[in-house]
């Protein structure tokens, strides 16, 4: 099972800049994508017509929103983790697989300045208990853009964003004791020394050029899961949006 976890940054734009090529080369059997920023999905061409939409565009339009393209069709699909204040931004999605459960999240940001490091820190807290009830049925993948870098080897300049969202000491305060509760960063747990390994970068001052980025975008999986963990990579081939997809195969 080949897993894939990509932010669009507004679908209808990464359509027109190359999504449906960068799907076709990711070949994934579940490719979840977050801030859709649209309230319907586009039709499937026709060579992906063995894909199915599972969609959660949130109450506010043009705004966050996540969705799921998937091969095989999931036992039950969840929109939400039982909390308004979050669920109505479409953050979440769950896909309930014989074996495991999917759940594709879009993390809020803090924002410039941290206005929202509250609601950040709130959603960290409320994801973290609705995962550990997911987990005592099943194994669980979580894959999306944590809006967070965890250490200083993911992102380009650590010195210079310690008071910056994605990277304050809370927020990574919290992915440190996720962690420590037994999951697995499958992109870190396979290349712990990687650096210069990132998946969003600004659109401003030629930083993807630069590789001036930051790792944001997770595949999180149950320790059960681990001993069927074959491979975590990150898809460079694409430039249609501002973040590239996080991969991992497993083999179940």
């Amino acid at each position: 099972m080949k897993l894939a976890s990509w932010n669009v940054n507004g679908l209808r734009a990464a359509i027109k800049k190359g999504f449906w090529e960068t799907v076709r080369g990711l070949d994934a059997d579940v490719l979840g994508l977050q801030e859709i920023r649209a309230a319907e999905p586009p039709e499937l061409p026709l060579e992906f017509a063995d894909y199915r939409w599972y969609w959660n565009a949130g109450e506010r339009k043009g705004y966050a929103g996540v969705a799921v393209l998937a091969r095989k069709e999931p036992l039950s699909v969840t929109r939400g983790i039982g909390h308004d204040q979050f669920d109505e931004e479409g953050r979440t999605i769950t896909l309930e697989y014989e074996r495991y459960y999917v759940v594709n999240a879009y993390f809020p940001n803090a924002g410039r300045g941290l206005p929202r490091l509250g609601y950040k820190l709130a959603f960290d807290e409320a994801i973290t208990g609705y995962l550990e009830g997911l987990r005592q049925r099943k194994g669980v993948v979580l894959m999306g853009d944590l809006n967070v870098a965890h250490r200083e080897i993911d992102i380009a300049r650590p010195k210079e964003n310690v008071k910056s969202a994605g990277f304050t000491p809370e927020e990574r305060a919290w992915l440190d004791s996720f962690l420590a509760r037994g999951w697995i960063d499958t992109f870190r747990y396979l290349h712990p020394d990687e650096a210069g390994a990132y998946t969003w970068w600004s659109y401003r001052f030629n930083a993807r050029a630069r590789n001036i980025g930051w790792r944001l975008d997770y595949i999180i999986i149950s320790a059960d899961l681990l001993p069927h963990l074959r491979d975590a990579y990150i898809y460079y081939q694409t430039e249609a949006s501002d973040h590239v997809p996080a991969v991992a195969v497993l083999d179940v």
